[in-house]
């Protein structure tokens, strides 16, 4: 059984220092894929480390992105929104941020990195992170989706995605409008993208949070995150294949 190694990663954006956390398994020594995980809109916590543990035991190393900055975590959803709203609302600087933090995923010391097998992953406000980092023609293999919003300003960004996109969506999420789906489907189209989208009947935002617990917003589903994760780690090994 693996051990996952947690390990801080310091790196620079506009002068400014951000802080990631990178697991990995300490006793495999050669280079292994690597993957950007974007966390929710309360940025870097534990809980966003255990799901880079759980996936990084997985054969991976798994960079989460801090994309606020080393002085700003989130107390409370308060907080969280006047962190994230800056964001979305310009998706360059997120672009930008997700990049940098992409970079320093590749630059790190601590884990050799195979720069060949690249992905990127995110949940709510990060799965919209993951696909504006595809969109932006990033090298990655694979761009998944848990629970994210899906629209972009710029849809005809999607002819520079390099690989395949995963969308792992609850069907009864009421913070994903429902004309997003179509319209994400028609953006992938135009753009000729390798793409799934997955609807799971009855299941609302954050899904794959144990914490989450408001009846009808958002609420974790045991069952459904233990689907969506092993979609997205069945892609993982197609897309890394060879």
């Amino acid at each position: 059984m693996s051990q996952i190694t947690v390990r801080s990663v310091v790196y620079q954006i506009d002068g400014q220092p951000y802080e990631g956390r990178l697991a990995f398994d300490a006793a495999h020594k050669g280079p292994r894929p690597g993957l950007l995980m974007a966390p929710n809109w309360m940025g870097v916590t534990d809980g966003a480390q255990k799901i880079a543990e759980a996936v990084a035991a997985q054969g991976y190393v798994v960079l989460v992105a801090d994309l606020y900055g080393q002085a700003l975590r989130p107390r409370d959803f308060n907080e969280a929104g006047a962190a994230m709203t800056p964001l979305k609302d310009d998706r360059a600087l997120l672009r930008k941020r997700m990049q940098a933090s992409f970079a320093a995923l590749q630059a790190q010391g601590e884990a050799p990195v195979d720069t060949s097998k690249l992905a990127t992953f995110g949940f709510c406000f990060g799965g919209c992170c993951a696909l504006e980092l595809a969109r932006s023609g990033a090298p990655v293999k694979a761009a998944v989706s848990f629970h994210g919003t899906l629209d972009t300003p710029e849809p005809a960004d999607a002819r520079n995605i390099k690989g395949a996109v995963l969308v792992l969506h609850g069907a009864a999420d009421p913070f994903v409008a429902k004309e997003q789906l179509p319209a994400f489907e028609a953006e992938m189209d135009a753009a000729g993208v390798d793409w799934q989208l997955v609807s799971y009947g009855g299941a609302v935002h954050s899904f794959t949070d144990t914490h989450a617990n408001v009846p009808g917003k958002m609420m974790y589903d045991a069952k459904v995150s233990g689907r969506a994760f092993a979609t997205m780690h069945h892609l993982l090994e197609e897309v890394f294949r060879g």
